[in-house]
């Protein structure tokens, strides 16, 4: 897609995404900053999520390099969550298109504040999780990861926050084994989601690189920082960010 962007446009974009790849590395969150910098700079809003969508894509899959080793201790459950989170992100990207700008516009503050609701209780989650204990509905799982999933091809913010809670709620694991499951989950939804996108013709591809790379070194940072930011410290600061930037919305 072609916009008409200067030098200054690319740094902020650039800007964004170094401190999203930050975010999404030390506490999640981190489409948040992204987005709203990639509408303010005069893309659609269409447009800006699915370019935000694909310039992403690469951060989620050092989250699953990562735990590699938990992931392949799992690979039965995988054999049903991939093709569920597959499917689910194609159908939220067929959505997104075929919903148009106008009434994706209209969402978006709404799926902002939802977002910024999903990971302000991040914490509260993962501490149910780490008490639950009871029977696993494992065979129930690929439903509801599949409708999660949905709506990370659709928008995506908070994603991971909701992954977390529908496979705590079918099965029966330790916090370190689902997210493991979450970052695998996560990184197929957004994989097919892009993918599908590569097609669309909405792609700012000279954004999407610009991002990506600054993206990848904002990880990186996010990482040599983990231990030094507290993680919930820097939640509510993105929380904060992402209720303003929904006000903002509202009135515009």
């Amino acid at each position: 897609m072609a916009v008409d962007l200067t030098i200054w446009h690319y740094l902020l974009a650039g800007l964004a995404a170094l401190a999203g790849g930050a975010v999404n590395a030390l506490a999640g969150g981190g489409t948040l900053i992204t987005f709203p910098v990639l509408t303010a700079l005069g893309i659609p809003a269409v447009a800006a999520n699915i370019t935000n969508t694909v310039a992403l894509c690469p951060g989620y899959f050092g989250g699953t390099l990562a735990q590699w080793d938990d992931l392949m201790a799992q690979r039965r459950r995988l054999l049903w969550l991939i093709p569920a989170s597959v499917l689910g992100g194609l159908l939220g990207g067929v959505l997104l298109l075929f919903s148009g700008e106008k009434l994706f516009r209209s969402l978006v503050p709404f799926l902002i504040l939802l977002a910024s609701g999903l990971l302000a209780a991040a914490d509260p989650l993962r501490a149910w999780l780490s008490r639950r204990s009871g029977r696993s509905l494992e065979g129930w799982s690929p439903l509801p990861v599949g409708l999660a999933a949905v709506y990370g091809g659709y928008f995506g913010a908070g994603l991971s926050v909701i992954v977390l809670a529908v496979l705590g709620l079918t099965l029966n694991d330790s916090l370190t084994r689902l997210n493991a499951l979450k970052q695998a989950v996560a990184f197929c939804v957004n994989v097919a989601a892009a993918v599908f996108f590569v097609f669309s013709g909405q792609v700012v591809w000279g954004v999407a690189l610009v991002m990506a790379i600054c993206a990848l070194l904002g990880g990186m940072l996010g990482g040599m920082l983990a231990g030094r930011v507290k993680p919930e410290t820097l939640r509510r600061v993105v929380v904060i960010i992402g209720v303003a930037v929904a006000v903002i919305y509202f009135f515009r």
